[in-house]
């Protein structure tokens, strides 16, 4: 942040996914001490319905000439007023204290899942925004491609979605509903490690 305050760049924070409780705050960049000139939100801000934002310090905002800043998903009053409630919802059930249990549960199974099945190099991410990425080789990280769709496959047989990508198609996402009960959290958790005890 300081390098762009210095060269008068425009720092903006995609919070499109992240934000809204995702990461088990607000918004991602707060976990960086991170104040941006613009945010940019969506998906969570309306608990489905479309709407998105771009937010941000006030000259910034005002400098756009009239009708000179817009978007598809802009000021719907529908969508404004269900983002309403979808807000207080993540206030009252709080979804940011869900998605940091959500990641000890996830973090916790998936460590102990890589010390059985090397074939996971690395676990990253936050809150409910969990990511796996699985090797050929833990000591070279070789992609393995094929390791990753077989588990998809597997898990989709058995009925648990998740979600395949990465630059070589090696990484895992997993991006739980906020609200999900641990018991089926952790029913998910095992599909995945039947799964890894397969491929």
């Amino acid at each position: 942040m300081k390098f762009a305050n210095d060269n008068g760049i425009v720092f903006v924070a995609d919070e499109i996914q992240a934000g809204f409780c995702r990461t088990g705050q607000w918004f991602a960049c707060e976990d960086e001490g991170i104040v941006p000139d613009l945010i940019t939100t969506a998906k969570g801000i309306a608990g489905g319905l479309p709407l998105a934002a771009v937010t941000g310090r006030a000259e910034i905002m005002d400098s756009v000439h009239g009708g000179g800043l817009g978007g598809t998903y802009g000021g719907n009053p529908v969508a404004c007023a269900g983002a309403l409630g979808a807000i207080e919802t993540m206030k009252e059930l709080d979804l940011n204290g869900k998605a940091k249990r959500i990641e000890e549960v996830m973090k916790g199974r998936l460590t102990a899942m890589q010390e059985k099945f090397p074939v996971i190099g690395d676990i990253r991410g936050r809150g409910a925004m969990i990511a796996i990425e699985l090797v050929k080789d833990p000591a070279t990280k070789e992609p393995f491609a094929e390791a990753a769709a077989a588990l998809a496959k597997y898990c989709h047989n058995e009925g648990v979605l998740v979600l395949t990508c990465g630059t070589y198609g090696n990484v895992l996402r997993f991006l739980p509903p906020l609200v999900i009960g641990e018991d089926l959290l952790n029913e998910g958790l095992d599909v995945i490690e039947a799964a890894l005890a397969q491929i």
